[in-house]
């Protein structure tokens, strides 16, 4: 039987360091979200935004096999699978659609990236200490993270790819099925997880949220959806929204 295309998506929660216990060479592919490339030296791939400092980026030789994905690569892949204005302006989720699009998988497993900055978790918010909440500044395609969530799992799920959160924290944004790296390294087999995972979508809700989105046309090919924001109707959006959290069949 071939092997799983496991692909590993990592932030820079609080717990991200326990990915330095782990053997890393399970996974077909890991890729590192903007700082998190600190946490372990044998990641596959860096994605970053365009503001993202360059006094941050790795040092690589130039015969590294380890790759930079930035704007030029991951805003092609974006506007696939709808754009950024429904998709979600923060990296977390655009590392999962271009990882959708570039490398195929058969399983994203998210850990790093639950999006929670309160002072219930402590002093730290990243594993390097305080860091910017990216994803709760004002920005009208993050009205809902869960909803940008559901969005992520039901169009891998087109694709026949299961999301996963390994997390060990006790709250996340994403509404991934929470697993255990032990769990995957058990699997033989994605089936279950898919299983699952078509247990947890509304087929209905999620073609009204796309054709939703399809007739609203907030599509803007240069990525930098941000520049036209003031002509995206914030209502709209919450409207997509709420479709996108009820096509989650057990959304409280």
């Amino acid at each position: 039987m071939p092997r799983l295309n496991i692909v590993l998506i990592f932030g820079s929660a609080p717990d991200v360091t326990e990915i330095r216990r782990w053997d890393l060479s399970f996974f077909t592919s890991c890729i590192a979200i903007n700082n998190a490339w600190r946490v372990v030296p044998d990641w596959d791939y860096l994605i970053f935004p365009e503001d993202f400092p360059r006094d941050r980026y790795p040092l690589l030789p130039t015969d590294s096999s380890q790759k930079l994905v930035t704007a030029n690569e991951f805003v092609h892949h974006q506007n696939n699978f709808g754009g950024f204005v429904y998709a979600g302006g923060t990296m977390a989720f655009t590392a999962g659609y271009w990882a959708l699009g570039e490398l195929k998988p058969d399983i994203i497993a998210y850990v790093g990236c639950d999006m929670v900055y309160s002072d219930e978790l402590g002093k730290s918010s990243h594993f390097y200490g305080r860091g910017h909440a990216d994803p709760l500044r004002s920005d009208i395609t993050l009205q809902s993270l869960e909803a940008k969530s559901n969005r992520l799992m039901a169009l891998a799920n087109k694709q026949n790819c299961a999301v996963l959160n390994l997390s060990s924290l006790p709250k996340s944004r994403l509404t991934f099925p929470r697993r255990a790296f032990s769990d995957l390294q058990q699997l033989v087999s994605h089936v279950e997880f898919l299983a699952y995972q078509n247990q947890l979508i509304d087929p209905q809700k999620v073609d009204s949220a796309l054709a939703v989105e399809k007739e609203l046309g907030y599509l803007v090919p240069s990525g930098r959806y941000w520049e036209k924001a003031h002509s995206f109707d914030p209502e709209k959006l919450r409207e997509i929204d709420e479709l996108w959290i009820e096509s989650d069949k057990y959304t409280d």
